[in-house]
């Protein structure tokens, strides 16, 4: 580096690279201007002074001088390594991978840029350069720890497991007999710990044995060593010592329920689906009845019999488990026990159980059978599991009665009016819901949680510049809206997008789905710091399973929830495209004088709100330059309302960007292959909308959307025309050649398949809804034919309880758009507004859109999102305002 400087110059330049590393910019700046004078096209210097101006946030300068240093010494390796940091810190992984591989040529055996050159290696998970630059390194430095160990992990990766654990015997062959010492441990003891899970991952289970039970005495993590023993004899069948070490593993933390899936598997008394035989309970009924007296004050040994005691000894269990919870007042013993619900019975055992406690409490004081009395907070607690049962169970009524009985009981707990709220919108009335949760809310003004919980609401019941309010409390002052976008809160921005697109908002909602898809970009980048970290702390076990962790990030929920909400908008907007400025103008000469002036007057005032808005959001920023002298680190959003977002050339492309990430990380799931499906159909690509359905019927063949999906599919491909051209005639021999292998149509028409999948699926109004639309699509004269069929399962599907709402909701939906019969979708409405009196959807009778609902009159909040006389902090401002509070 600047060895073709003189001694003064080189010197200088030495202090551009130390004061760049000690991140003294303005500093290195200064020398690198003094040698520049004396040799203005000195490339290395050049280089480091781009590289410099980039962390001050003068990219385009510093790519300007990067490139003109490049240009001016292009055998310099130094200015390939700067030009490849430079595209490093803009997440340029593989230009900056170019970069280093071209200065390797120049100089092969330099340590930095090979060991940078590895970090973005298994950032991209480039396995094979991966192990190629580890063992170079190694090659270069055999006498460095962290070449050894990043030599393993690079084979391991690779999955060439054997080969990394013959590279950490070698490394232990080069250690002295008295190693590790004292200040090195730790590190020593995880680098065994890892060996021996490498040796296990192989199948030489056996020998990972011997060798943790020789090594031992070198590992500090003791537990970790019983755990992988365990482990081990598990996988040698050594089942009488992994019995006696998971017993052990149960005095040190008995409320580990890993430990007693694993003692039971260790006694054969171990089922994956939870099914057991006669003999099999009773053998573990007397297991668990022994442990219970050695660890009398473990919960996890009362809960987990639970799972398997059947009839009155589930309910003797359930009884001793769940009356010192109520006693106590454990708000969470209901989702505790929710998992009972799908076991046949035992929500009938528990729902008679509880009334019996509550009858007991209300008529003796105490619990059946007991003298002693109990505080009246136990009948309270009952009423609030009660009301949670019944909601569980869909019967919201009696639910919505038992939680204003425990109101009225104690009218100052929270948890009450945040069940109510939930019980609310299950019923279908988010507009109550919110309500609720916002009286809840402003019961306790610090709680983060509750005032979360309200937001959710509020957005579920599509106020959203309200939950945005009410959000923004828990925010630091200044960018509030922003800052909930840095500290990556993707269930509001989820809730958000989903308000939006419900209200037709596309721009907003595709701005909310989009900003959950860039957290995961950034959790994603952020692996970057660990993989020179985890190497070098040695904290090798948990780093693979990060990278492991990371290679499957993009099958998680909020990531599918948030591509399926941005396919979805597009999707919209390419069937009904925003309108261009011509067109409206031609819309707009055709209204009355008096309906031009209110749409100009309305227009005006929305430009001006949006003006006001931008203003509010830069004020913060201006201030921030004001009192550091330095620009804002975060610019102001130019596109606040998503506007630009709309203004793509082929919504269908955007879509296919995040179809391609769903079908890589979420293949399993059914909603992948119906968008794909959704998306291909209109592109047109007949052969992957082919491959759309065979993957929804080899997922779920019974699932309504797969039966539309298919009987759709070869409606359109028997309506198109004759074949003309050869891929045309390709494509249909491909189809003729596939049709014989759908079971759902061998030997049957379209027609035929459709009536067979409604004698198969004929008490499921799903179901039923689907074959009506597909008579309707195969044959739109039968129009008639289809709408009676919704209608007849009203009688006979909604009393049951087999119906639930949102099913209701989305036949309604078909019966007003799709099948097009206002008076059918009226006649529907009216019907179930009987069965869901709650729901505002049906304007029931009991719901907030009723015209005597008492949550049409709700006190309109102030602007920081608390009721009016209580301020932010929760204090009363305005004591005569107590004498009208009502507590519902």
């Amino acid at each position: 580096m600047g060895a073709s400087l003189p001694s003064k110059e080189a010197n200088l330049f030495k202090l551009i690279v130390k004061s760049y590393e000690t991140k003294q910019y303005k500093k290195g700046i200064k020398a690198a201007d003094a040698i520049l004078k004396k040799f203005p096209d000195h490339g290395e210097t050049l280089s480091m002074k781009g590289l410099t101006l980039n962390c001050m946030d003068r990219k385009s300068e510093a790519y300007e001088l990067v490139r003109l240093g490049l240009k001016n010494d292009l055998k310099s390796h130094v200015c390939w390594h700067v030009y490849g940091l430079l595209y490093r810190s803009d997440r340029e992984y593989r230009e900056a991978i170019k970069c280093y591989r071209n200065a390797l040529r120049i100089d092969p055996d330099n340590i930095e840029i090979l060991r940078d050159l590895s970090l973005l290696q298994a950032q991209m998970r480039d396995l094979a350069g991966f192990v190629e630059t580890r063992q170079q390194l190694l090659t270069l430095k055999p006498n460095h720890r962290m070449n050894w160990i990043g030599f393993a992990v690079a084979q391991h990766l690779n999955y060439n497991g054997s080969k990394a654990v013959d590279i950490l015997e070698a490394y232990e062959g080069t250690l002295e007999d008295d190693y590790p010492p004292d200040n090195e441990r730790c590190e020593h003891g995880e680098m065994l710990l890892y060996k021996i899970s490498l040796l296990e991952e192989c199948g030489l289970t056996e020998r990972g044995l011997q060798e943790l039970r020789k090594k031992e005495f070198k590992i500090v993590d003791k537990l970790a060593v019983k755990e992988q023993e365990v482990s081990l004899l598990e996988k040698l069948g050594l089942f009488d010592e992994g019995e006696e070490l998971y017993r052990k593993l149960l005095s040190m933390n008995p409320d580990n329920y890993r430990y007693y899936e694993g003692l039971q598997r260790c006694m054969g008394l171990y089922s994956a689906n939870g099914q057991y035989s006669s003999d099999d309970i009773d053998r573990l009924e007397a297991l668990y009845v022994s442990l219970s007296k050695l660890y009398s004050r473990s919960s996890a040994v009362k809960r987990i019999p639970l799972d398997f005691l059947c009839a009155e000894k589930f309910r003797l269990a359930a009884e001793n488990y769940i009356q010192p919870f109520l006693t106590k007042g454990i708000p969470s013993l209901f989702s505790d026990l929710s998992s009972l619900y799908d076991h046949p019975g035992k929500a009938e055992i528990l729902e008679q159980l509880i009334l019996e406690l509550e009858q007991s409490i209300k008529t003796t004081g105490g619990y059946p059978g007991r003298s002693e009395k109990e505080p009246p907070s136990t009948l309270m607690w009952i009423l609030f599991y009660l009301a949670q049962h019944y909601d569980r169970r869909g019967q919201y009524g009696i639910a919505l009665t038992k939680i204003d009985e425990a109101i009225e009981h104690t009218p100052t707990v929270i948890d009450l009016y945040s069940v109510k709220s939930r019980i609310l919108k299950h019923a279908g009335d988010p507009v109550a819901a919110a309500a609720l949760a916002d009286e809840a809310r402003c019961m306790d003004l610090a709680d983060r949680y509750v005032n979360s919980e309200c937001v959710k609401r509020m957005l579920q019941a599509d106020q959203v510049a309200l939950a945005e309010k009410t959000a923004v409390l828990f925010t630091k002052d200044g960018e509030q809206h922003n800052n909930l976008h840095d500290m990556q809160c993707m269930w509001y921005e989820l809730a958000s997008g989903e308000s939006y697109f419900r209200q037709g908002d596309l721009g907003h909602a595709l701005k909310k789905f989009l900003a959950v898809e860039k957290h995961y970009a950034d959790i994603t980048e952020d692996q970057f710091d660990f993989h020179s970290y985890c190497l070098r702390k040695m904290t090798l076990r948990t780093y693979v399973e990060m990278l492991k962790f990371q290679d499957r990030l993009h099958s998680y929920s909020y990531f599918r929830k948030a591509a399926a909400g941005a396919i979805k908008c597009y999707l919209k907007l390419y069937d009904s495209p925003p309108k261009s400025s011509a067109e409206e103008d031609e819309e707009m000469s055709k209204l009355p004088p008096s309906q031009k002036k209110k749409l100009r007057q309305k227009q005006r005032k929305a430009e001006a709100r949006a003006k006001k808005e931008a203003e509010v959001k830069e004020e913060p920023n201006a201030t921030a330059v004001s009192k550091s002298g330095k620009r804002p680190a975060k610019p102001v959003d130019l596109d606040p309302h998503g506007e630009k977002l709309l203004q793509v050339e082929d919504p269908l492309v955007e879509a296919t960007k995040y179809l391609k990430l769903l079908q890589k990380h979420s293949s399993d799931s059914l909603q992948t292959h119906l968008l794909s499906f959704e998306v291909n159909m209109r592109k047109q690509k007949i052969l992957l909308a082919l491959q759309a359905v065979k993957h929804m019927l080899r997922l779920d063949a019974d699932n309504p959307d797969t039966h539309r999906c298919l009987i759709k599919f070869f409606h359109k491909v028997g309506s198109r025309p004759a074949p003309v051209t050869d891929a045309e005639k390709l494509i249909s021999g491909v189809i003729e050649a596939e049709r014989p292998t759908f079971s759902q149509l061998h030997g049957n028409s379209l027609i035929e398949a459709n009536t067979l999948f409604l004698e198969k699926h004929r008490d499921s109004l799903r179901h039923r809804a689907a074959v009506a639309e597909m008579i309707f699509v195969t044959e739109p004269s039968r129009k008639k034919e289809a709408i009676s069929l919704i209608e007849e399962s009203s009688s006979d599907l909604l009393p049951q309880n087999g119906a639930p709402l949102k099913d209701c909701t989305a036949v309604h939906k078909l019966l007003g758009t799709v099948l097009d019969d206002h008076d059918a979708a009226s006649r529907w409405k009216v019907r179930c507004a009987q069965y869901f009196p709650y729901s505002t959807y049906f304007e029931g009778s009991h719901s907030s859109a009723a015209p005597n609902s008492s949550y049409r009159q709700i006190p309109k909040l102030s602007e920081n999102g608390s009721p009016p006389n209580i301020s932010s902090n929760g204090l009363v401002e305005n004591l005569d305002a107590l004498k009208d509070l009502v507590i519902r």
